[in-house]
């Protein structure tokens, strides 16, 4: 059976793997304008939302996630924390690159 730290490690590994397909996935354009710590801070705000939209749709048997919402909320928050001014253009790929991610795992 796994321990606490073992599920952390593997967290912390998961997190690390999504955050270089995001890296990958984003435009040349958008390559060099975020940090690894702002990635991280942003897939950490994405799965906060995540959880709050699957709380809301528990007796809905598929969740639609709206791209566009995500990214506005993650600018939001950002601001919120003082992270930075973000445009929700640019998140948006960050959002689309974390499906994507997710996606490329269930066909694995």
């Amino acid at each position: 059976m796994a321990t606490f730290e073992d599920e952390l490690l593997q967290d912390a590994e998961d997190d690390a793997r999504t955050i270089e397909y995001i890296k990958n996935y984003l435009p040349q354009d958008l390559k060099d304008k975020f940090s690894d710590e702002e990635l991280y801070y942003f897939l950490d705000v994405i799965g906060e939302y995540y959880v709050g939209v699957i709380d809301a749709a528990q007796d809905e048997d598929a969740i639609d996630i709206d791209i566009d919402a995500v990214a506005s909320h993650i600018a939001k928050q950002a601001k919120k924390d003082k992270m930075g001014d973000y445009d929700p253009e640019d998140l948006r790929w960050v959002v689309d690159g974390e499906l994507e991610y997710g996606e490329s795992l269930e066909e694995e």
